[in-house]
């Protein structure tokens, strides 16, 4: 994945910048479509991405922190955040 590629894919999700060079995605959350020599892998519920040089690191949102080769990428899917749904009890 190019960097203009993650760019879109971080404004269609609406992700802001952080001070730590992580970007936000809020209200979404992403899923990244990755493949190597053949095996694919999908990371899923992703809430925050940072760039690193050739990688990229990405937060979940069960707490964990996944490190891919951004030339892996091939593509990302955006989800709204079932926390912006509606919720239980009286408005």
């Amino acid at each position: 994945m190019t960097g203009d590629q993650l760019g879109a894919l971080l404004k269609l999700a609406e992700a802001g910048k952080a001070d730590d060079g992580w970007s936000s995605l809020g209200k979404h959350t992403l899923t990244l479509h990755t493949a190597f020599n053949g095996a694919s892998l999908s990371i899923a519920r992703i809430e925050a991405v940072k760039v690193s040089g050739a990688l990229l690191l990405a937060k979940s949102q069960r707490g964990e922190t996944h490190v891919v080769i951004l030339d892996n990428i091939f593509g990302g899917t955006i989800e709204p955040s079932r926390e912006t749904g509606r919720k239980a009890g009286f408005v």
